[in-house]
């Protein structure tokens, strides 16, 4: 597959506090006690791209992201990470590397992206169809759009539900419409051109961008080039592709330019014949195609260019993890239904206990949880559908519940944790009940607190 691929490892994101820090950038957040970037690099070799640029925000997080790439990749893949300023958005992430940009296609993947779906599928997709732009769309989480999911705290106010609206045509390989993060509550608003084009479009807002997309890399750095204010693919470059597909600035897609003639525009009768010919051999044209050629009957110049969807299999899984919900989440999906991500051989009871973990007597790890390596657990301790990290040092009557325990954390006797993220390097003081949280790296959580629905961190 001779496509350039460049991995959006994102920085330190607010969305995501107080789980990531300098110390511990998005990249490197651990899921099932391994970074959340592993998973996209395996997805990467595993369709055979071995040659990759890593795009991080931040200088001391794109140092950290490297190096622990450097030693868990070193002898199979090539790997250049680049550190980009903060806060410049996907776009300007590759805008910043476009000097190195030199494939004819580029594949964009994010960083925070858990998936099994085939990519040799989407790369396929995008070169059949000559396409500018093709995205990979996937089933929407069960648990709703992710900007809707409160992540804790105190502030429970429901907002109102944000999706994809996504506009395909009848065939549901084009991409014709695209509202990223839209209230589904206000008014739709279509592009006028596209409907006489496509005849019908099917709105769907079951679907999500997995913020994978294979780009023509000539249209991609020239829309960079030219939009300077364009900060996000997917919020910018995407939608604005989209909507110029029957007018395209950007490229002819191999038809022949018209012919000026004064005041009227003309083609010449070869490139009329050449038209009527690819009209006629393509088994079902594409409403482009139609539309390019309808226009020579008229005094319009229509260029165009074709912007493709890949649509995953419901039986695939493809999560993000782009807030603390979907981190819960992913933890949750790869311990269980999505297990072959992860990695490791679980054993007869459906754990992982790493055989370096001790346990207390009559302690019991669950289905679908993980121990990691050097963590010792105390007499008549319960854990349920949680994962916990390396070396935690864990007291007598403790329970865990749907938790992500992360590595190097003490917790006293009879500590109760559920629903929470407990970050590395926290202690939970005997008697500690903690439900809902997320308690930031270092913080102590003291004797007999009970904490329900807070973010604990450091000041």
């Amino acid at each position: 597959m001779d496509f350039q691929v460049v991995v959006l490892g994102g920085g330190v994101s607010k969305k995501l506090l107080p789980l990531v820090s300098q110390e511990l950038p998005n990249a490197l957040l651990p899921v099932a006690n391994r970074p959340v970037i592993s998973y996209v690099l395996e997805y990467l070799e595993l369709s055979n791209l071995k040659d990759l640029i890593v795009v991080v925000e931040g200088e001391e997080a794109a140092l950290r992201v490297g190096a622990w790439i450097s030693g868990a990749y070193a002898d199979r893949l090539h790997v250049e990470v680049a550190a980009i300023p903060e806060d410049v958005g996907t776009a300007g992430a590759i805008r910043a590397i476009s000097h190195h940009l030199t494939a004819k296609d580029i594949l964009v993947v994010s960083g925070d992206l858990v998936t099994d779906v085939p990519l040799g599928a989407v790369a396929a997709t995008h070169r059949r169809h000559d396409a500018v732009v093709t995205a990979m769309l996937c089933s929407a989480p069960v648990s709703g759009p992710s900007e809707s999911v409160s992540s804790g705290g105190k502030d429970k106010t429901k907002k109102p539900g944000r999706y994809d609206l996504i506009g395909l045509d009848p065939t549901k390989q084009f991409l014709v419409h695209i509202a990223t993060g839209a209230e589904v509550e206000k008014d739709l608003r279509i592009q006028k051109s596209i409907l006489p084009a496509v005849g019908q479009i099917e709105i769907r807002a079951d679907l999500m961008d997995a913020h994978l997309y294979a780009f023509k890399r000539s249209v991609l750095q020239e829309v960079l080039d030219q939009k300077s204010a364009f900060q996000s693919l997917k919020h910018d470059v995407l939608p604005y592709l989209v909507r110029s597909q029957l007018k395209s600035e950007v490229l002819f897609n191999g038809m022949p330019p018209v012919e000026e003639n004064g005041t009227e525009k003309v083609i010449s009768q070869s490139n009329q014949q050449m038209l009527s010919q690819i009209l006629a051999n393509a088994s079902e044209p594409t409403f482009h195609l139609r539309h390019a050629l309808g226009s020579y009957s008229s005094t319009s110049d229509r260029k165009t260019h074709k912007c493709c969807v890949y649509i995953a299999g419901s039986s695939k899984y493809c999560a993000r993890l782009n807030s603390i919900q979907a981190y819960n989440d992913i933890n949750r999906d790869v311990t269980g239904e999505a297990s072959h991500l992860s990695g490791y051989s679980f054993s007869a009871q459906n754990n992982i206990i790493h055989p370096s973990a001790e346990l207390g007597a009559k302690t019991t790890v669950g289905p679908h949880c993980m121990l990691g390596e050097g963590s010792q657990m105390g007499d008549k301790c319960s854990v349920k559908r949680s994962v916990i990290g390396r070396h935690c040092r864990i007291g007598a009557n403790v329970k865990v519940v749907n938790s992500v325990v992360m590595n190097h954390v003490s917790i006293g006797d009879c500590c109760s944790i559920q629903g929470s993220v407990i970050c590395s390097n926290v202690q939970l003081q005997e008697r500690a009940v903690v439900k809902d949280c997320q308690v930031g790296a270092g913080y102590v959580v003291t004797a007999g607190s009970e904490c329900k629905g807070e973010v604990l961190a450091k000041k």
